[in-house]
């Protein structure tokens, strides 16, 4: 199944992708469960209402807009370093474990929304990345079987990062990776049994092809991962876990290219869609000075 929430933000309500074109609106029977309707039993009760053709209202994807494909999740994890030619280009050393950062839950925006620059920022870079939604409590995972047992499903996660705020602000990644808007997710969330293989990620800035990977060099597998994860934190049903992303992020470019007010930014990943998200940079109001632009011994 591809699950899609749809609706004006903050109001949206879960949706089946039945074509390419039509969403069944589930959310007119089953109302929203929020992340319990992504635990096994909750996705079991959407693919019968889909396959009994209950008389549910359907629109037209053209005419809907789409949002995050999951409710704010619990947790949001993302794994740093996980493809080699990013650890490279980045001027760091492959992990030897997953490394792993928080991310705030409201950065999360939708497949086609507008991307906020903070205000006075010219290094917000992109990072498109394969996203794991959990689907059960998981602690303590044995291997990786298990793991995969504890997924719901996959969709494109695109972690955005301002470099300045991540490095330069005291070294605590969550920083530069919390704005408002700097997750698009979607547009939609596939089912785990529904998507195999290798993947192909792809971003683009203003049409310019600037990442183009697989997820078949990953370091650490999106199961290794998840079992990984269960032995320091309890995984709920609805957390995100991003699982890194391949070379060709902006620092990484020669010279480094961040974006801008006015670009244009396309991810694609196999199978999960792609999102095209406007970006542009907030404007503070007359009078009115950005702290982070002043020496930190001033602040």
């Amino acid at each position: 199944m591809r699950l899609v929430r749809h609706g004006e933000p903050g109001r949206e309500r879960p949706g089946v992708l039945l074509d390419d074109d039509t969403i069944v609106d589930v959310g007119a029977r089953l109302g929203d469960p929020g992340t319990a309707l992504l635990t096994a039993g909750g996705l079991a009760d959407v693919r019968a209402l889909v396959e009994s053709r209950a008389d549910l209202p359907r629109l037209e994807r053209s005419e809907a807009r789409l949002g995050p494909p999951i409710p704010r999740p619990p947790k949001v994890i993302g794994i740093g370093l996980n493809y080699a030619d990013h650890a490279r280009e980045s001027g760091m050393q492959t992990p030897p474990e997953p490394i792993a950062f928080g991310k705030a839950p409201n950065a999360l925006t939708g497949p086609t929304d507008v991307v906020w620059l903070p205000p006075d920022s010219d290094r917000c870079d992109w990072e498109v990345e394969l996203g794991v939604v959990i689907g059960q409590h998981a602690r303590r995972l044995p291997d990786e079987a298990a793991a995969y047992e504890a997924i719901a499903g996959w969709c494109i996660s695109n972690d955005l990062t301002e470099r300045a705020h991540q490095f330069e602000h005291g070294g605590q990644w969550i920083k530069g990776k919390s704005h408002e808007t700097f997750n698009p997710l979607g547009p939609w969330l596939v089912t785990k049994e529904e998507l195999r293989g290798d993947l192909r990620l792809t971003t683009r800035v203003s049409g310019d092809l600037v990442q183009d990977g697989t997820t078949a060099d990953m370091i650490f597998p999106p199961t290794e991962l998840v079992r990984y994860l269960s032995w320091f934190m309890t995984l709920e049903p609805g957390d995100l876990v991003s699982t890194g992303t391949p070379a060709g992020v902006g620092m990484g470019q020669n010279p480094p290219r961040f974006l801008r007010d006015g670009d244009v930014l396309e991810t694609a990943i196999t199978g999960l869609g792609e999102q095209r998200n406007l970006c542009h940079e907030i404007q503070l109001p007359a009078g009115e000075t950005n702290p982070l632009q002043q020496p930190a011994t001033t602040r």
